[in-house]
């Protein structure tokens, strides 16, 4: 008896740990930001359409949907452009407070990748957004053919001091960042173009990576 009533208990805890989830999911992705966000991105970027910004937007939610799945662990934000416009809804306090209790069931912070406490926890969270994104759209990290929405939108839409992933290795240019390296075991990172040394997520640039969700 007493184990029928546990096995009960603990079925109505799953069912209900995934309709929070299943519910999460759904707010995300129908949220509408607001017009002023598109604005903002704008005043940044003037080359950006309309259309642009919808498509910010969109590898905005995507981020969100990253930090959702991360569990509290940090995600880095791989888009300046992207990161942009977080930082215009987060001004927006009380709409951005409530997105994020009903979206995440708690405040997601933004954290500079300058202020984190280590090199390697940055690092962390750079792999760690890599490999969500690539498994939201059906990637392999390991040896992609193509790239997640947010690592490929800077260069995309042309965002000036943007980061740029290649997927391939031996094909990175200039200041290409190799993404295929990103999810590497052994937290290989490497800058594909100057090959300076540095504190930044790859090693070689310290600015790689606007900021990371987490508490």
């Amino acid at each position: 008896m007493y184990i029928a009533i546990g096995v009960t208990i603990g079925i109505i805890f799953f069912l209900f740990y995934y309709f929070r989830r299943y519910q999460q999911e759904v707010f995300i992705d129908h949220y509408r930001f607001h017009n002023l966000i598109h604005k903002k991105l704008i005043e940044h970027y003037p080359h950006l359409t309309q259309n642009d910004t919808y498509t910010v937007i969109r590898a905005l939610k995507e981020y969100f949907h990253l930090c959702r799945l991360s569990k509290r662990r940090l995600v880095a934000m791989p888009s300046q452009v992207v990161d942009v416009a977080w930082h215009e809804f987060i001004l927006m306090t009380r709409p951005y407070h409530s997105f994020c209790k009903k979206a995440f069931g708690r405040f997601l912070h933004h954290q500079p990748a300058e202020a984190m406490k280590s090199r390697s926890l940055a690092q962390d969270g750079l792999k760690r957004a890599w490999r969500l994104a690539c498994a939201r759209e059906k990637i392999d990290p390991q040896d992609p053919r193509g790239l997640p929405l947010l690592f490929s939108i800077d260069k995309k839409l042309n965002i000036e001091n943007g980061f740029h992933y290649s997927p391939n290795c031996t094909l990175s240019k200039g200041n290409d960042y190799c993404a295929a390296a990103i999810g590497c075991a052994s937290g290989c990172f490497g800058d594909s173009g100057n090959g300076d040394s540095g504190d930044g997520f790859f090693g070689g640039d310290s600015s790689c990576g606007g900021g990371c969700g987490g508490d």
